[in-house]
């Protein structure tokens, strides 16, 4: 089996690799843009399996992995931050409150599809300004869904409860990769 993910994402490339596989890199190029009549919660899935079709052709033997995390806080979709006041608004919104990301996964043979989606909760204690532009200014969270990353300070200083899968919330939800790359 030759293992292809599709990411360019530290976080995922780093659990991947901490599960144990071995796995070449590939970039897909594909606009990310969600219909209207995708529900938040289905949208993780609907863009990771986007991904997954707009890549070439697999080849036998060849298993491509896909990913797609989403943040949502009451039905609203949060998606990465497109500049400092935009991450600054997203953070503000998730201040004190509880909110949802969902992660979803597409693995791909030539011969089918597999997709899921893992949920978690996260609820955040309340954030001041400062601990907000210091955030900002800090980790510059503009590759990240709701313009935070669990693994960094935020994560460890401001995050209340969790309900879910560590490791959803950071961008792939390891057990079902596992479980249905050992199945593969």
């Amino acid at each position: 089996m030759k293992l292809l993910l599709a990411s360019q994402s530290p976080r995922r490339k780093e659990l991947l690799s901490n599960l144990g596989f071995t796995f070449e890199i590939v970039k897909i190029d594909c606009e990310e843009i969600v219909p209207e009549h995708i529900q938040v919660g289905e949208s993780a899935a609907y863009l990771s399996e986007l991904k997954a079709d707009a890549f070439r052709s697999l080849e036998q033997g060849e298993v491509l992995l896909t990913a797609d995390t989403v943040v949502a806080i009451d039905g609203r979709f949060l998606g990465k931050p497109t500049d400092e006041a935009n991450a600054a608004t997203m953070l503000k919104l998730l201040s004190g409150k509880t909110h949802q990301v969902y992660t979803g996964i597409t693995i791909k043979t030539s011969e089918k599809t597999i997709t899921q989606t893992d949920v978690a909760e996260v609820e955040f204690d309340e954030l001041t300004d400062q601990e907000i532009e210091y955030y900002i200014q800090q980790y510059k969270p503009f590759d990240k869904a709701g313009s935070y990353g669990i693994q960094e300070w935020l994560g460890m200083a401001k995050i209340k409860k969790l309900n879910g899968s560590f490791y959803t919330i950071m961008g792939l939800p390891t057990h079902l990769v596992y479980k249905i790359l050992k199945e593969i």
